[in-house]
C-alpha cells in the first residue's frame, strides 16, 4: 500500500532522511522506531508532504506521491497525526471529528446559500463522526472544547479526526507521547480496531516499544537517517546492533 524507496532529505548540511527505502503493505500495523535525531519524523512529513524529497521514490497504492502538495496526498488516501495533537482548541470536540470529511457540499459557494442541498449529507456527515467519538470512549465530550480533553483524550480526538477523513494509509507520530500507561494501550486497541473494521494500513513512530511490539506485524528500525534494520518485533528485540544504539548495550 505505501512504498518509500531510497528516499533523502536534506536541511542545509543535514541529511536527516538518508536512502530510506521501506514498505507497508496493505492491512498492516508497521512500526518505525529509533532514537532521537535518527529521522523518523522528517520521513513521516516527507511522506505526507510537509517536505519535499530530494531523491527518492514515494508510492501510495502503486502512484507516485513524492513532491505533491499535502493537500493531493490526502484526497489520495494517506493522513497523519503529530506527536503534539493539532486540534482547534477551541472548538468541540465533534466539530473537530467533522472537519477533515471530504467533499463537502456545504463548502461550495454556489451551494451553501441552498440549505436543503448539503444539510443531508451535513447530518449524515455528524452521524458518522458521532458515532466514531463514540466508538473512542468520546461521546459524552462531544460538546465540550477541545482545549478540556485530558493528553489522552486530544490523542484519541485526533485519531478520530483522521479516520474521519476515510483514508487508506494512516501516519502516526508517537500516539502514546504523555498519555498515560492505560490509556496508551487503549490507544493501541483502537488502532487495531481501526485496521480489523475499516481495512486501515499504518505506519506508526512509538517510543514504546512495550506496546508497540505487542501490535505491530513489522518493524523498521532508523538511526542516523538510515534503516539499520527490520524485521518481527522478536527478531528486532534481539538485535545486538538494534539493542546497541537504542538501549546503549
Amino acid at each position: 500500500m505505501l512504498e518509500v524507496i531510497k528516499v533523502h532529505k536534506a536541511f542545509d548540511r543535514l541529511l536527516a532522511v538518508d536512502g530510506v527505502s521501506l514498505r507497508v503493505p496493505k492491512g498492516q500495523i508497521v512500526g518505525l522506531i529509533g532514537p532521537n535525531g535518527s529521522g523518523k519524523s522528517t520521513l513521516l512529513s516527507t511522506i505526507a508532504g510537509q517536505h519535499k524529497p530530494d531523491d527518492g521514490q514515494i508510492r501510495l497504492d502503486g502512484q507516485e506521491i513524492g513532491g505533491l502538495p499535502p493537500e493531493q496526498i490526502f484526497r489520495r488516501g494517506l493522513a497523519r497525526s503529530y506527536q503534539d495533537p493539532s486540534l482547534f482548541f477551541r472548538m468541540s470536540a465533534l466539530d473537530n471529528a467533522l472537519l477533515p470529511a471530504k467533499d463537502q457540499r456545504g463548502e461550495q459557494p454556489l451551494v451553501a446559500p441552498l440549505h436543503r442541498l448539503w444539510w443531508p449529507q451535513e447530518k449524515a456527515l455528524a452521524q458518522r463522526a458521532t458515532s466514531i467519538l463514540d466508538d473512542l470512549h468520546l461521546l459524552p465530550q462531544r460538546g465540550k472544547p477541545a482545549a478540556d480533553l485530558s493528553g489522552g483524550q486530544m490523542k484519541l480526538l485526533e485519531l478520530g479526526r483522521t479516520t474521519m477523513g476515510a483514508p487508506q494509509v494512516m501516519l502516526l507520530d508517537e500516539p502514546t507521547a504523555g498519555v498515560a500507561p492505560a490509556l496508551a494501550y487503549t490507544i493501541f486497541e483502537e488502532i487495531e480496531r481501526l485496521r480489523r473494521t475499516q481495512q486501515i494500513t499504518f505506519l506508526i513512530v512509538e517510543h514504546r516499544l512495550e506496546i508497540l511490539f505487542d501490535f505491530v506485524d513489522w518493524i523498521y528500525v532508523m538511526h542516523m537517517g538510515q534503516v539499520i534494520a527490520e524485521g518481527n518485533p522478536a527478531t528486532i528485540a534481539a538485535d545486538r546492533l538494534v539493542r546497541e544504539v537504542y538501549f546503549g548495550e
